[in-house]
Formats: C-alpha cells, structure tokens, sequence
C-alpha cells in the first residue's frame, strides 16, 4: 500500500486589528444589516504597519511545527500559498523559512482563494513520490493592502491572516491521510477577479496607479454563479475518487468567501449545515488562509475528532477550484 500524508499539526496567526462593519459604515456608503444579508460577514482582521504576509505566515508555521511536536529543522519542504506576497522578488517562502529557521527548499504557490488546497495537493504529492518526512503548508494573507478602501463591493470583504498545517507520512490503508483530490481552472474567467497591473502584462506606471489597477476588482455576481457550480462539481469528483458519498462526510469546510455562497454548495451537496464549519462572520474573505483557519479553529476547539471525513473546498481568481477529502488523526 502506498504512503498517504495526514496532518500532523496546525497553526493560526491573525493581526490585532479589527475592522467592524460599524466602522465601514461610518466610511463608505453601506450599512451593517446590507453586509451581513449579502455576505455574512460582521468583521474582518486587518494588518498593521508591523504586520506583513511573511510574519503571519512566520507565526502561523512556527506555531504549526511545534504543536506536531517538532523542531524546524525536521521540516523537508515549505509550500506557502498566498495572492499577497511579501514583494515580487524573492518570493515570500524565502522570508517565511528564515524567519522560522527551516533549511529546506520552499516555493510559492498563487491560486488565489483556491491556493491552499493546491498547496496542499502540491506538498502531499511531493511528500509521497519524494520520501519526505514533513512538509510545511501555510496559507496567508495580507488582503488588506490590496484592497481599494473605497470600492464597497471588495473592502467589506476581504481580510488579513494566516495558518498553516505540518503534513507528515503515513503507511497507507484506512488510517488518516489525503484521500483524493481535485484541481482546476478556467482561464476563460481570469478577468472576473484580478489585479491588472504590476505584471509583464501591464507594467507599474504613474497611471497604472492614478488608474486604481494595482486594485483588486471583482465581478461580484458573476464570480458568485461560478463559484457555486466550480465547488459543487470539484467536491462531487472528489468524492467519487475516493469511493465516499457526500452522506459519509463529517466536516464540509469551504473557503469562506460569502455565507450565500457556502449556504448554496452545501445545499447542493447534500450536506447539512451543522457539518459544515463556517468563520466568515469573524475573518471575511481571507482567500489563501480561508481553509487552513477554518480547519486550525475546529481542529483547536475539539470539532475535528480521528477518524472523521473532512472535504475541504476552494476557489478563486483564475478561475481556479480545488478539493481535497482528507481523513483526520494521526497514526
């Protein structure tokens, strides 16, 4: 039987600052009641000038490493997914390993809101095919810097951290582990949610910046419609991989981008709503930290017991999903 990668530890790291919709009120043109209707969110986590996405992810995966019971040292891989990172060159991981003291290789992975699961998928494979004993994922974000403060449709949104999960290798058989999984993406969409600017594509100029287009934008109704579909379908192939019907999943546990959204997939799924684990209403929308925080919460406060069937689900910008059926515990 072949090994499978389980997780081993998690880590959560969130700034201080909160951001409520009282004080969102108070700033643009929209009241408490609309957000919550429309998104489900009541506050949301917002960096300082201290704070930066490498010194989340830095908290987060040292926090991770210690609750698996190990030292940095024994980490052999770090995949850090983020849409944010630490500055164009080098890449955030290389910030993110000396602050924790890892010697290992790293690399970062961008897919948005789906870019945990990737990274997830990513380092569990590696782990495998490679021999590796542990591998460092960590999911973080500093969404706020991206955000243009005046455009309600995205700032009352978005919000800032981090976490992260040690995966470790198991012998194969019915213990926990990685079970199955699903990627994908349709270019056809990339214009639905984006930053225009900064890249190859459309360079940083005074009037890229005059323009607003280091901003994120986002087509709000449509990329709710896909989404929708994107995670229900990836989910199902999931589960079919893996030979378990969505009856037998313990925790359903999206991406946390709108509770309209979460509410419809799960509907369609088939899964009920006390099995579905949901943080929006504290975090918004933290695109890479989204899943990893949600799991690190209901792992920390006793929801996630060995044993148990989690189905995790992202998607985001690209328009790219992800799904992963894990089983929870250790050997």
């Amino acid at each position: 039987m072949s090994d499978r990668a389980y997780v081993a530890g998690w880590g959560a790291a969130l700034p201080d600052g909160v951001l409520t919709n009282a004080a969102l009120e108070a700033r643009i043109d929209t009241t408490d009641a609309w957000i919550v209707e429309r998104t489900g969110i009541r506050e949301r986590r917002v960096a300082s000038a201290d704070d930066t996405t490498a010194s989340l992810a830095i908290a987060a995966g040292a926090a991770a490493i210690k609750r698996a019971g190990l030292t940095p040292d024994a980490i052999d891989l770090l995949v850090l997914a983020t849409a944010t990172p630490e500055q164009p060159i080098p890449h955030t991981g290389a910030f993110v390993g000396e602050g924790i003291g890892l010697r290992c290789g790293s690399f970062d992975l961008a897919a948005g809101c789906a870019g945990f699961v990737y990274a997830l998928v990513a380092g569990s494979s590696m782990l495998v095919a490679g021999g590796l004993d542990h591998v460092l994922i960590i999911g973080a974000e500093t969404l706020s810097r991206i955000v243009n403060p005046e455009d309600r449709s995205t700032c009352i949104l978005f919000g800032d951290g981090s976490a992260a999960v040690v995966l470790s290798r198991a012998s194969g058989g019915d213990g926990p582990g990685l079970l199955a999984w699903d990627l994908g993406c349709d270019g056809s969409a990339v214009g639905l949610l984006e930053i225009r600017a900064g890249g190859s594509r459309m360079p940083t100029t005074a009037a890229t910046v005059a323009d607003g287009d280091h901003y994120l934008r986002m087509a709000g109704q449509e990329v709710f419609r896909r989404a929708v579909r994107a995670v229900v379908d990836s989910a199902e192939a999931t589960l079919d991989r893996a030979g378990v019907d969505a009856s037998s999943v313990d925790w359903f546990v999206p991406h946390q981008a709108n509770a309209r959204i979460i509410e419809a997939a799960r509907t369609r799924l088939g899964i009920p709503a006390e099995k579905t684990i949901v943080n929006i209403e504290h975090y918004g929308n933290t695109s890479a930290a989204s899943i990893p925080l949600a799991l690190a919460e209901a792992a920390s406060d006793g929801r996630l017991q060995p044993g148990q069937l989690v189905l995790a689900s992202g998607f985001g910008a690209g328009m790219a999903w992800a799904s992963a059926l894990l089983r929870w515990g250790t050997p």
